[in-house]
């Protein structure tokens, strides 16, 4: 069992939730259809984001001996040799998934490895790789839109650059989480992107149920960032492992036209990732 925990540790297993919705939303927005090619992008783009998570610790382990000396490599839980082979071997695993689906797919698929291997590269050294950041979760977009009946949409696209902001917002005030110094208000704008987004593209009767879905995000991001805003004692932390769980409704907004059967979906993901969060860090 403790081999177990340090494997979803590695992971942040408490945050696959919010990789599924990000291949529901990005596959409904790419027309849908197409159901027997959803089990290999679900298992594709878990496995790039589960060797992502790995090669994250791998790359991180001599910052992690300093700072966060609980991780599992510094904690003398598993090998750093190990962490990386089994890091790359997700890697190689879930390009074979998407590549399985299309040649499209898996091509969409490389540039977000590239994405992935960038930010684990830099991420500690470049002030603004929460760019690359938003780029992996935008890239999820366009992989699982790509399986859809209508392929890469627009709305795919634009959907995806308000999560990758709304990611870039989050990722920046993570930075704080293990690292002296003020809090940095200005990233805080950026998690109202979808929100913004959905105002101007959803009409008629789109809106309401838009409406309804922004009011739910807002109050939950204002939930998260009360940790840091309204707390005497800073929980950097706590906001953003809210802020993560909060990517499922950033999701649901984008596909504010789909069925409710979709949006219990939606729900059911939220609650996992709360309940995930409990028994593994989401950072």
């Amino acid at each position: 069992m403790s081999r177990l925990r340090t494997l979803l540790v590695l992971s942040r297993a408490s945050n696959l939730p919010t990789i599924w919705s990000n291949c529901l939303a990005g596959w409904w927005l790419g027309g849908h259809g197409n159901t027997g090619k959803l089990p290999f992008l679900f298992a594709g783009i878990t496995l790039l984001y589960i060797g992502g998570m790995y090669l994250n610790d791998a790359v991180d382990v001599n910052f992690d001996r300093q700072h966060r000396k609980q991780r599992p490599i510094p904690s003398g839980a598993i090998s750093e040799g190990a962490v990386w082979k089994l890091g790359l071997l997700w890697l190689a695993l879930g390009l074979a998934c998407l590549f399985r689906i299309g040649s499209t797919t898996g091509q969409l698929g490389v540039f977000l490895v590239v994405c992935i291997l960038l930010y684990d590269i830099v991420h500690k050294v470049i002030t603004f790789s929460p760019l690359l950041m938003g780029a992996c979760r935008l890239f999820a977009y366009v992989v699982a839109a790509s399986i859809g009946a209508s392929g890469v949409t627009g709305w795919a696209i634009w959907c995806g650059l308000a999560l990758a902001l709304y990611i870039m917002g989050l990722s920046f005030l993570a930075r704080r989480e293990s690292a002296r110094g003020p809090i940095q208000y200005w990233p805080i704008p950026f998690l109202a992107a979808p929100m913004v987004l959905a105002y101007f593209m959803n009409t008629g009767d789109y809106r309401k149920s838009a409406a309804l879905l922004c009011l739910v995000l807002g109050l939950w991001i204002l939930r998260s960032l009360r940790a840091v805003l309204w707390s005497m004692d800073r929980q950097i932390g706590r906001t953003v492992s809210g802020l993560l769980a909060g990517i499922v409704f950033v999701d649901w907004l984008a596909v504010a036209d789909a069925p409710r059967e979709l949006g219990v979906v939606f729900l059911a993901l939220f609650g996992l990732a709360l309940l995930f969060q409990r028994f593994i860090p989401a950072t």
